[in-house]
């Protein structure tokens, strides 16, 4: 896969100074040490309340330094990328930070982190610092395993301890209240993928239709593959696994975290389909979903809840500085509002009517654009994203749909409700076009009976709002020669006039408008314009019948 990076042996201390370069002026600092010992800090810290002190291998980002700042970690001590910290880094991170009430240390359960924070404890409390240390493992993906992973449950404690240092509570108040809180945390991960390191070589180990649950955060795998389902299934299996190691029906907070790459969009479903699972009920605040502890850009995610107590939510709610901790939402039902009762519209006054040869040229206008699907869609897979066909189809097949609700004796009416259904169902940038086209027709023919010059207003109306002119390769290149030759020399002499327009995209290199104006000329080169094709094909038919 790849990546954006200069060298991999510079990745991480590049990236702790773009965090640096970018959070608010003075409230981080790194040591001097760097980059041999990556120690990024508060740089307000006076030492005159109790430390806060996690870290661990880099790629988990934003942990540990984004969590830096107050009401939440006096420092993060960074390892290579998915290497832990040495002993150096995190006994320098003491000394910079610990004062005379001491300093906690929160660890994620990985043999690297306790030997390594452990041993530099031990080095503290013989030069005379207070150090207590606190180990999370709230991974409960591995049956009866004797260390449970530390995974993104690790988060509530850094909140927890923040909080109540912060505050001013001594070090064997914030170490007990932390160690409470680390043994009430359950998490669970699950994946789509493995994650890319970069400089390495990636090989994924998950077919195309396969995922892994129970996951850890350094890219091993997963206890099991499971295969790929809805992710209401998928949520149902974590949350039913979840749900057996919760000690009562107690309220609890939940933690969405994102593992790196899943999308916005996706999350939201996943967020959804957690709240609307056998879980929803004993979930009382919400955390995310958001990149809180991912594994580079792994394509998963992870459920981690905690049991709550009063003392626990004051602190899960209260404000921090690190803007990578989203504020706790309160679980709550969807507000739904009423929408605004739409205004009369034109089309709403005149009842449905037939007229044989309206309905004639109507019906087969539509069927010719339906039939244009594929060819349409061939040619803006050239030079666009290819689904005109698809979106000129839907919106012919809704006419046809709706042709009995027509007003088809009054063709000022029946442009009107076309531009209606189109604006509806037609949907991307052509439906709104068009549905402007057909509206402002309709007015034009309703104020005076000239439907050629009212297409011709329809058309002024639309290349004013979407822009385009003749020679911007659009649809406008055979609707705008068409309209002008329908005024003088009839349906014949437009339908030939749009089909000179199509063709003449054909030698356009360049386009001004549209998803097309983003190609290429070599990708343009004798491609004509699809939506000029379509604006042809109408013009062909309605000339036959005519």
């Amino acid at each position: 896969m790849k990546h954006f990076f200069n060298r991999r042996e510079t990745i991480v201390t590049e990236a702790l100074d773009g965090l640096l370069q970018t959070s608010s002026a003075g409230r981080l600092a790194r040591l001097d040490a760097f980059p041999e010992i990556k120690v990024i800090l508060r740089a307000d810290w006076d030492k005159s309340k109790v430390a806060i002190i996690s870290g661990g291998g880099a790629g988990h980002e934003p942990s540990h330094a984004g969590f830096v700042g107050k009401g939440m970690l006096t420092a993060a001590v960074s390892g290579e990328i998915f290497a832990s910290p040495s002993v150096d880094a995190v006994l320098t991170a003491i000394r910079a930070v610990t004062g005379p009430k001491g300093v906690l240390l929160i660890v994620k359960n990985y043999t690297g982190d306790r030997l390594n924070f452990g041993l530099a404890a031990e080095k503290a409390r013989a030069e005379g610092f207070d150090v207590e240390m606190v180990i999370v493992a709230d991974d409960i993906a591995i049956p009866g395993i004797i260390q449970p992973r530390g995974v993104a449950g690790t988060l509530f404690v850094h909140k927890i301890a923040g909080y109540h240092a912060e505050a001013g509570a001594a070090l064997k108040t914030v170490a007990g209240l932390a160690s409470a809180a680390a043994g009430s945390i359950v998490s669970l991960g699950m994946s789509l993928s493995t994650c890319s390191v970069p400089g390495q070589t990636h090989e994924d180990r998950l077919g195309t239709n396969e995922g892994e649950l129970g996951l850890g955060i350094h890219g091993e795998p997963g206890v099991e593959r499971i295969s790929l389902q809805p992710i209401a299934d998928l949520v149902a299996t974590m949350t039913e696994r979840l749900a057996a190691k919760l000690e009562d029906a107690a309220d609890h907070a939940l933690l969405i975290n994102n593992l790196g790459a899943v999308p916005p969009l996706e999350m939201g479903v996943i967020a959804n389909a957690v709240l609307s699972s056998q879980i929803a009920n004993r979930v009382r605040l919400i955390i995310g979903p958001a990149p809180m502890m991912t594994a580079l850009n792994m394509n998963g995610f992870s459920l981690s809840l905690i049991r709550l107590d009063a003392d626990r939510e004051a602190a899960l709610r209260a404000t921090v500085e690190p803007h990578a901790w989203p504020p706790a939402a309160e679980r709550h039902e969807i507000v739904i509002l009423p929408a605004p009762q739409r205004a009369s519209r034109q089309s709403d006054a005149v009842p449905a009517s037939d007229n044989r040869n309206n309905r004639r040229l109507v019906t087969a206008l539509c069927e010719h654009l339906i039939s244009l699907e594929t060819e349409l869609n061939r040619l803006d897979g050239r030079v666009g994203d290819g689904d005109t066909g698809s979106t000129v189809a839907t919106g012919a097949r809704s006419i046809l749909a709706r042709i009995d609700t027509l007003p088809l004796k009054d063709p000022a009416a029946t442009m009107a409700s076309i531009g209606e259904i189109l604006s509806t169902s037609m949907g991307g940038s052509s439906g709104v076009l068009l549905s402007i086209f057909f509206t402002a027709a309709s007015k034009s023919m309703a104020e005076k009976d000239d439907f050629a010059a009212a297409l011709l207003a329809g058309l002024d109306r639309m290349t004013f709002y979407g822009g385009a002119v003749v020679g911007d390769r659009t649809m406008v290149d055979a609707l705008a020669p068409a309209l002008a030759a329908l005024s003088s020399g009839g349906v014949a002499a437009a339908a030939r006039a749009a089909a000179a327009g199509a063709q003449s995209t054909r030698a356009m290199r360049q386009a001004r408008a549209g998803r097309a104006s983003y190609v290429g000329e070599k990708d343009l080169e004798g491609v004509p314009d699809p939506g000029a094709v379509a604006v042809a094909g109408v013009f062909e038919v309605a000339a036959a019948l005519v």
